[in-house]
């Protein structure tokens, strides 16, 4: 791999670690509101107002923030009983089209993520309880998607020089 797409490489793993961060800061607070809510329920009769739909948030972040560091350590679900019979150049093949193909999805997703979450800004959307805009977390989603289009760029990268 040249220098370039080394460094492209990098910056793009590093980006999915501290979104990997992200997310696991947003699964301990999920996890402690839970137990807070559970607690507060059950020994003083007073749930956490709005803490459902705070969990749903959160929920959000931990999934949205995930996705690309899971796609840097080959997390996601490959079926390879078929593709592991054929060539080394027609795995390549695949591989790369793929690759195209995620990141068709993932840019897809960005944008439209992008545009609702404009929309729900403009429109004041709020969520019922907390009043928490929704709009944050549309723009999170937009912003790992970009980041998970990188590291599938990285990939492709790294399969067509394999070749």
């Amino acid at each position: 791999m040249t220098g370039k797409m080394a460094s492209f490489a990098k910056f793009a793993r590093t980006l999915s670690n501290w979104l990997n961060g992200i997310a696991g800061a947003g699964m301990v607070a999920m996890l402690a509101l839970i137990v807070a809510d559970i607690i507060a329920a059950k020994a003083f009769k007073w749930p956490i107002p709005g803490g459902i739909e705070m969990v749903g948030f959160l929920g959000v972040v931990v999934i949205a923030f995930s996705i690309a560091h899971t796609q840097v350590l080959h997390g996601h679900i490959e079926v390879e009983f078929v593709t592991a019979r054929l060539s080394q150049k027609a795995q390549k093949v695949i591989a790369c089209i793929t690759c195209l193909f995620g990141m068709i999805l993932f840019v897809v997703l960005a944008w439209t993520s992008f545009n609702y979450a404009y929309s729900l800004q403009v429109g004041g959307e709020v969520s019922m309880t907390q009043e928490i805009p929704f709009y944050p977390f549309i723009y999170g989603i937009a912003f790992c998607s970009i980041s998970v289009f990188l590291v599938l760029l990285a990939q492709l990268f790294r399969t067509v020089v394999e070749t």
